[in-house]
């Protein structure tokens, strides 16, 4: 007869550390959330971190490493690098011969093992231990502060994943650890002291997890005349999350800067840096902007998913027929396809997946960008250093000399761009690029503002597509409503009785989209086709009235009927279609 494979929650029960009542408890919320029901348990404070640990290894069969009474050894310390350690919140206790033990919250990260084995040259025997008591021990080890200035990652999936469903109920126990510490020292070693203690350091790795799980797009570290503000851009649309007591302010902002690889001495000026993290098996960017505040240096972070750019053109949210339209403008071998929207609308989604439409070994693809976003395989990816003279010209002009097929310019911002970029179009290369226009139409009269010839525009653009990103409907918790017909007459709706009504979908709120009715975002899209009509039109000038509805006689669809589209089938709302679209006199 088999025998039972005995779980950690046995484990605890057999210990008395947990009650029945508590771990069925535990495990209904992992059910309904997801989230493993020994971290469920550390969360509600009814077991401590090294218990539940304890219970894993119990459960794994693997031996447990109690780092509150067990010493690193000296001999398995010096094996293993600093920078090493932390990245993967590792730690090696003991070192028998070729063999080292390794002290690790998740023995399955092999990433971590490889590269401790590899850096060590040593066969590793993973051993398991509380995530916090090996960022104890790490500081213990290697001397308690990264006072060289090394950045390190926020979180990795060496640790134990801090997938918090109250954030505040996270981080306020390591902020009441802390203690009130009044203002950072000025002298920077003492700076950096602060900034690497350990409840510092687990509230600014568990604000960055929690944005993440959040899908959040950005975090804002925001300086208030009495407290330290977090909030997270979610869907396009800023959350207030977080309100943290003032003294935590100076470290923690220094704790990201130091991460970003920032100089903390420097409060005065504005500074930019880059923080590289993995988690739960996935890679990605924090890209770091620093201000002065009146209250203090405001920190922003951009969070940057290494894998959310190649999703394919087909899940963008193109309808059908301008997804078509779009695919016969890409495949020319040349002219020059232009992407207008604000800042935060998706221009740069979409021009990675037309690359990777396009990327194969027979395509020579360039692009400048100001910064690189995102690495992809197979294409030559040239970064902007104003510094070094390497500006989106300078680029531009060394292109033409390296045979391209592609070429990609993150953005056409003066005129010597945009003529170096045509003069590329019109000699057998396709263009892909990006302007900030309002719509589709406008991007002709953007380009004769900056002083490119009419004429040249005539004969290089081939398309212009405008865009937003609006929140989808949340799927699991979506409801039909009915509202008249006449609400949509804005989205240029064809009504046919006064009294007519129209069924819509909105989001009433559940625990997938953290009941707010929406998760994720979905394109809305104007594409302009320029034909023969429109070419002759922009060569004398004509007003954007009337390239406007030529644009609409050749077929494009604006974006308030994109959007109205969408609303129709029940994907986003026409409340999210006019915030994201409609402007004053644009309609």
């Amino acid at each position: 007869m088999a025998m039972t494979r005995r779980t950690a929650g046995d484990y605890l029960l057999e210990k008395g550390i947990v009650t029945r009542e508590q771990l069925d408890e535990a495990r209904r919320i992992q059910q309904s959330t997801g989230k493993d029901y020994l971290q469920v348990l550390i969360d509600q404070t009814v077991v401590s971190e090294r218990d539940a640990y304890e219970a894993k290894a119990f459960e794994l069969g693997m031996p447990f490493a109690d780092l509150d009474r067990v010493q690193p050894e000296p001999s398995a310390i010096n094996v293993v690098k600093e920078h090493i350690a932390k990245r993967y919140n590792v730690i090696p206790v003991k070192k028998d011969g070729n063999i080292l033990y390794l002290a690790m919250a998740d023995p399955s990260n092999v990433m971590a093992i490889d590269d401790v084995r590899v850096n060590s040259r040593c066969t590793v025997r993973p051993v398991i231990a509380a995530p916090g008591a090996i960022e104890d021990a790490i500081r213990k080890a290697y001397g308690g502060s990264a006072a060289d200035g090394a950045a390190t990652p926020a979180t990795t999936d060496g640790g134990a994943p801090v997938r918090p469903q109250d954030l505040k109920g996270s981080v306020m126990a390591d902020v009441a650890v802390y203690g009130t510490k009044g203002d950072l020292e000025e002298d920077e070693k003492a700076a950096i002291r602060e900034a690497e203690e350990g409840p510092i350091v687990r509230v600014a790795n568990t604000i960055i997890q929690q944005a993440i799980n959040e899908r959040a797009s950005d975090i804002h570290v925001e300086p208030q005349a009495r407290n330290l503000r977090i909030r997270y851009r979610i869907d396009g649309v800023l959350h207030e999350m977080l309100s943290l007591p003032k003294y935590v302010q100076a470290p923690l902002i220094s704790r990201y800067k130091i991460m970003a690889e920032m100089n903390i001495a420097e409060k005065r000026l504005p500074q930019d840096g880059r923080i590289p993290i993995r988690y739960q098996n996935k890679d990605y960017d924090l890209r770091v902007s620093s201000i002065p505040t009146p209250h203090g240096e405001k920190i922003v972070m951009r969070i940057l998913d290494k894998t959310s750019v190649l999703l394919g053109l087909n899940k963008l949210g193109f309808t059908p027929e301008t997804q078509a339209r779009l695919e016969e403008l890409i495949i020319q071998p040349q002219g020059m396809v232009l992407s207008t929207g604000p800042t935060g609308s998706g221009k740069t989604t979409t021009q990675y997946s037309v690359l990777h439409k396009l990327n194969s070994v027979e395509k020579n693809i360039l692009t400048i960008e100001d910064p690189i976003e995102y690495q992809l395989p197979g294409i030559a990816q040239v970064q902007v250093n104003r510094k070094a003279g390497l500006t989106f010209a300078s680029a531009l002009r060394a292109f033409l000399r390296q045979d391209p097929d592609i070429i990609m310019v993150g953005e056409m911002r003066d005129l010597e761009t945009a003529e170096i970029a045509i003069e590329a179009a019109l000699t057998g290369h396709l263009v892909l690029s990006t302007l900030h226009t309002n719509d589709a139409p406008s991007a002709v009269i953007r380009m004769i503002d900056m002083g490119v010839e009419p004429y040249l525009i005539a004969a290089t653009v081939t398309g212009v597509l405008a865009q937003r990103l609006a929140r989808r409907v949340c799927q699991h918790c979506k409801e039909p409503r009915e509202i008249p017909a006449a609400d949509l007459r804005a989205f240029g709706f064809q009504i046919e009785d006064p009294d007519q009504m129209v069924t819509i979908w909105e989001g009433v709120g559940c625990e997938h989209c953290r009941y707010r009715g929406y998760a994720g975002r979905v394109g809305i899209y104007e594409l302009m086709v320029i034909n023969a009509e429109i070419a002759e039109m922009i060569v004398r000038r004509a007003p954007l009235s009337d390239i406007k509805e030529a644009a609409k006689a050749n077929g494009m669809k604006e974006l308030r009927e994109d959007g109205l589209i969408k609303v129709l089938e029940g994907i986003t709302t026409p409340d999210e279609v006019r915030r994201v679209v409609f402007t004053a006199g644009y309609y």
